[in-house]
């Protein structure tokens, strides 16, 4: 590998010569890189690689950093986990805010009650089981019969569904299918497995299972531990600091308190209207003003990847939405920068204009009452009884470079078409307050590609 010391270019090594290492003793090398005025070659040559638990333990104990100091230097750790809930999967990624990572796409998951955990693995109270397990069925079957109606019916509609222009057959057939399912998914339970697969630093696994392992739900705590025991291999050391911590108890039981609180005031089956609150701070210190004009830090972009001027870098924005559903939240919640909050709740229930709130009442009154049983037995495992439609209120906070760009990307070619609604009303309340960006941001119409 090439590698830089200061600003004197040395030649590397030849990859025989260099030894084979872990992600804890490579941790440990770099660690002692940064303590020393010898090449990485120097160091790596006093390695044993036959023995290399004696030479991280060696070097760790002269360099005397701390766990965190060096788990960020242990390269990526891959892990999968199949089979787990959707909300498992919405909380991994909500807590790993620093990983890369995907989730399969509803549009490969079996609907189908059987895809479901077992009651028991959930938390599900005994007494609720049979009627949660009832629910969820008849979700399933709403699911299937709306898919099933629409895809007909882009078929038997043409204009219904929007096409690009000279589009090869199979691409028809593809974004006709996509039509039925993305307007169809708001039935899908929050339960339905997945799977998922993350790659993060030792640092961040560490925390992440440490967060897990403090939520009341078990089916956290049981990948904590699957989790634990896998990187285990691998990073010893660092993931001796992954389980439950008290500060990190008392703020879940707290969040969880307030969602259930929350979620009693607010509980309802019908649709909530679009709301949106977008806050700009512009302020900046005395001695550090912003001198460059926000037009010269976005027009010299080709498309939403380019580089972005400190005059959006710097200036901080928060947005929310009132009624963010479930199927929205899995996605957005996913942009890494800043913090997100929701409290997961049911404050209302979307459904698409294609179908009918009241063709379906029976069962979301249904499990609207099993979430307020739940919810009043203070259980965690309310979250099972949501379905992708529950609707939620959604905060996120970064700053302006990273919201234009994910406004740019949720509205624009082949963008699902709520992402658009969301935050085309977003973009526009943030142009009125910075109407400079105006003619240099881009709010895509979703078309197909």
């Amino acid at each position: 590998m090439m590698k830089v010391t200061g600003l004197a270019l040395v030649p590397p090594p030849s990859a025989a010569d260099l030894p084979k290492v872990t992600p804890e003793l490579l941790a440990s090398v770099l660690a002692r890189y940064s303590r020393s005025t010898e090449g990485i070659g120097a160091i790596l040559a006093k390695v044993d690689v036959a023995n290399p638990d004696a030479s991280i333990d060696r070097i760790l104990k002269f360099v005397d950093y701390g766990h965190a100091s060096i788990g960020g230097l242990t390269g990526g750790l891959a892990v999968a986990l199949d089979g787990v809930s959707m909300w498992l999967a919405y909380k991994i990624f909500d807590i790993a805010q620093m990983a890369d990572g995907q989730e399969s796409s509803t549009r490969y998951i079996t609907m189908d009650p059987a895809n479901i955990p077992g009651a028991e693995e959930l938390g599900i109270p005994g007494d609720l089981a049979q009627r949660w397990r009832e629910v969820l069925a008849r979700a399933f079957a709403a699911y299937n019969s709306e898919y099933a109606r629409l895809d007909a019916l882009s078929l038997a509609e043409p204009g219904r569904v929007r096409l690009p222009k000279d589009a090869k057959p199979a691409v028809v057939a593809r974004i006709r299918k996509n039509y039925a399912l993305d307007r169809a998914r708001y039935f899908i339970p929050f339960a339905t497995r997945t799977n998922v697969g993350l790659v993060q630093t030792s640092r961040m696994w560490a925390l992440t299972v440490k967060q897990l392992d403090s939520l009341a739900n078990p089916e956290a705590r049981a990948a904590a531990a699957l989790i634990r025991d896998e990187l285990m291999k691998q990073s010893p050391r660092l993931m001796r600091h992954s389980f439950a911590e008290s500060s990190f108890e008392e703020q879940a039981r707290q969040e969880l308190s307030a969602s259930l609180a929350f979620g009693l005031d607010v509980l309802s089956d019908q649709p909530l209207a679009d709301q949106v609150w977008v806050s700009v701070d512009r302020r900046s210190p005395p001695w550090l003003p912003h001198s460059q004009p926000v037009a010269e830090a976005l027009r010299h972009r080709a498309n939403r990847y380019g580089q972005q001027g400190h005059a959006t870098r710097r200036m901080r924005v928060a947005f929310a939405w009132n009624n963010m559903a479930l199927a929205e939240l899995r996605d957005l919640n996913r942009h890494r920068t800043g913090n997100r909050h929701t409290p997961l709740v049911q404050a209302g229930f979307y459904l698409p204009p294609e179908i009918r709130h009241q063709d379906h009442a029976v069962l979301l009154r249904d499990q609207m009452e099993l979430t307020r049983e739940l919810l009043k037995r203070g259980s965690p495992a309310y979250v099972y009884s949501l379905l992708l439609g529950a609707q939620t209120p959604f905060e996120h906070g970064t700053h302006a470079d990273k919201f234009i760009y994910e406004a740019e990307l949720r509205t624009g070619m082949g963008a699902h078409f709520r992402y658009a609604e969301h935050l085309g009303l977003a973009l526009r309340s943030f142009l009125d307050q910075v109407p400079e960006a105006r003619e240099w941001v881009v709010e895509g119409t979703a078309e197909p590609e």
